[in-house]
């Protein structure tokens, strides 16, 4: 069980949290429709999701979402700042659930203008309105939209004043005086060179900053050729000023551009694209491709690439980036062209803010095709396991066994069964422990074991014990005793140590024998803090989960082949959870009836009734004699008595 109360193996997050990256991102997670539930950032994306699930965010709504999330997807950037700005405007986009109930209240700043006011001003915003103004943001700190605002205000000195003091001013501020207004409010300029100034501020902020650099040019020639020599002056430290002072932001740029960037990553024969989309400026997600697996240039693959993502109806921005460009580039060009309906560029930025969206949509690229690269499918994890172990074939079926009480009582055992390396539930099986007394988890092992394989059916290619040397000399034993060959016997063992493979806990005072004579307190003294083996921490005797195998002194550790590893973990996780459950059953089933065997008047045939007409002990001690009386064979008077005994229970006086 996880904090939450969520059996291991039912979690679908395990998997997805084991193949992040230990890198700064944001992560989007998604519930099981695909719809984004909740966005966030990292500076470690790994160690952060698995706080999600090891209880680390001790945040009230954290078990709510996680009990939703079936998906996890996340974009790599370099820094933690690029994560920052970046889950910003993933929020914004996707409008998640759980952000909007728990996020915190603070927002980033926005540069607000309304141009359709006579003479509008900027404004520093954290709210974005559909009020009919532009918003220019966000921008990643206080500081640099102030800082982008001063520069503005210098270059393009709009008024600063409200528009109250606007409508009643008669005479020019400070600021008019200093340079740093052109005093509309006075009438010292037309609205129509005002409104000329907006148009330049504005470009500037929607990043089309080449435009406005080769306008202010040309005026600033034909000033000149007009002896203007004023104004033209004027012209030439403003393109100064912009030159040397425009700040452009990567994820969330000054720049309102539509682009998207195509990432590639290569390893071998295998190639994985992936595909980030910056809209108006802003990254707002990611998508990968499938894996490919011809050798082709570069070029060509992406040519491919986009041919038939744009074919399948894709928008089209007007920037598309790649890493390496083909012949084919003006033919592409022109196709994309016709498809918008307007000119399609396709770009190989070789530095500045296109060649650091190239740099990160490569390490995304990467991460996917080493992500499926540990999540292979079946057949495939189990030609993987054929190697790691040394197995004489791939298991086809694979069987695993697991013991679940609470020191000896309620004790269970379960099997589960995967097939071609999927669970095969028809063929499950538990097991209520007969033999055995106390809390001694190998004689219990030993009678699942045996009472399985005495029968001799559908005789498994693996068989897997969760434990150590100890489990495994159990499985052994049965398999010898009942004359079976053929059956290959494994057992893995989790990382840190677990109940039940040091036999010296729970009290426990024999010790169980198998016929070889084997010690099982002796074999698994290296599963005991402190004295493990060679690879473990002494200090902690934490290790990784671990692999025993018959005539095999030392575990074998398989974590260099991860689909392996996944494929038992996973097998090992459904027997616990198989067990556990089925555990509780009986345990809840054994108090259900010992507390009701202490009122008179219910036998076997009146338990089964009231257990199937409320559900659970805790509805039959919260009803009323009304609604007792509607279960067949429950009267008024045992009614009543059934009510004043789980009173009394509850220390409740009558």
């Amino acid at each position: 069980m996880d904090n939450y109360g969520v059996p291991m193996a039912e979690r679908p997050l395990d998997k997805i949290i084991q193949t992040a990256p230990r890198s700064p991102g944001a992560y989007l997670m998604k519930d099981a429709a695909g719809k984004i539930i909740y966005v966030g950032k990292a500076r470690d994306l790994r160690a952060r999701l698995r706080n999600y699930v090891g209880g680390g965010d001790t945040r009230p709504m954290i078990p709510f979402l996680v009990s939703r999330v079936q998906d996890i997807e996340w974009i790599l950037t370099d820094t933690e700042k690029e994560a920052l700005i970046l889950e910003n405007t993933l929020i914004k986009e996707h409008r998640p659930r759980y952000n909007v109930d728990f996020r915190d209240d603070k927002a980033y700043f926005h540069i607000r203008v309304q141009a359709t006011e006579t003479f509008p001003r900027f404004q520093l915003v954290r709210r974005t309105k559909k009020d009919g103004a532009r918003y220019f943001g966000p921008y990643p700190s206080s500081s640099s939209a102030k800082e982008t605002l001063r520069f503005l205000q210098t270059v393009f000195p709009l008024r600063t004043c409200r528009d109250v003091e606007l409508r009643s001013r008669r005479r020019p501020c400070l600021e008019y005086q200093i340079g740093r207004c052109l005093g509309p409010c006075v009438q010292l300029v037309t609205e129509e060179a005002y409104q000329h100034a907006v148009r330049d501020a504005m470009t500037i902020l929607e990043g089309r900053e080449t435009d406005l650099l080769q306008n202010l040019d040309a005026r600033m020639k034909e000033a000149a050729q007009a002896l203007q020599f004023e104004e033209a002056a004027a012209l030439r430290d403003k393109i100064a000023s912009i030159r040397t002072t425009l700040e452009i932001q990567r994820t969330a740029s000054l720049a309102a551009r539509d682009q998207d960037v195509f990432g590639l990553y290569r390893e071998g024969a295998l190639t994985q694209v992936c595909l980030l989309k910056v809209r108006a400026g802003k990254m707002v997600g990611k998508q990968t491709f499938p894996l490919i697996r011809v050798g082709l240039p570069t070029g060509e693959i992406l040519a491919a690439v986009l041919t038939r993502h744009y074919d399948a109806g894709h928008e089209i921005p007007g920037e598309i980036l790649l890493t390496e460009a083909s012949d084919d580039r003006p033919v592409l060009e022109e196709w994309l062209g016709e498809k918008r309906g307007r000119s399609v560029k396709i770009m190989i930025p070789k530095r500045g803010q296109g060649r650091a969206l190239i740099r990160m949509a490569n390490r995304n690229s990467e991460s996917t095709l080493k992500i499926m690269q540990q999540t292979a499918g079946p057949d495939e994890a189990m030609k993987r396991l054929v190697t790691a172990l040394g197995l004489r074939k791939a298991p086809e079926r694979m069987e695993c066994f697991d013991i679940s009480n609470i020191g000896g009582e309620y004790a269970v055992g379960s099997m589960v069964v995967f097939s071609h390396g999927v669970p095969y539930k028809d063929h499950y099986r538990r097991f209520r422990i007969r033999t055995v007394a106390g809390a001694d988890d190998y004689a219990m092992m030993y009678e699942v074991l045996q009472r399985r394989y005495s029968r001799k059916e559908a005789l498994p290619d693996l068989l897997m014990v969760d434990g150590g040397k100890g489990q495994l000399s159990v499985a052994i034993s049965v398999l010898k005793d009942l004359n079976i060959s053929g059956v290959e016997v494994i057992a893995l063992a989790k990382g840190g140590y677990h109940t039940g493979e040091d036999p010296r806990g729970g009290g426990q005072e024999g010790r169980y024998q198998v016929k070889e004579g084997l010690n099982y307190d002796d074999a698994d003294r290296e599963n005991i803090p402190g004295e493990g083996p060679k690879g473990c921490d002494q200090r902690s005797g934490k290790m990784g989960d671990r692999v025993f195998l018959p005539a095999r002194k030392d575990a074998i550790d398989i974590s260099r082949w991860p689909a392996a590893l996944f494929l038992l973990q996973r097998l090992r996780d459904e027997a616990h959870r198989f067990a556990v459950s089925y555990h509780r059953k009986v345990k809840e089933k054994e108090d259900f009836n010992s507390l009701l065997d202490r009122i008179q008047g219910i036998g076997p045939e009146k338990r089964k009734a009231l257990l199937k007409g409320l559900g659970d002990m805790g509805k039959i001690g919260e009803a009323t004699v009304i609604d007792l009386q509607k279960i067949t064979g429950i009267g008024r008077e045992l009614a009543t008595a059934i009510v004043a005994f789980f009173r009394k229970e509850n220390g409740i006086s009558s």
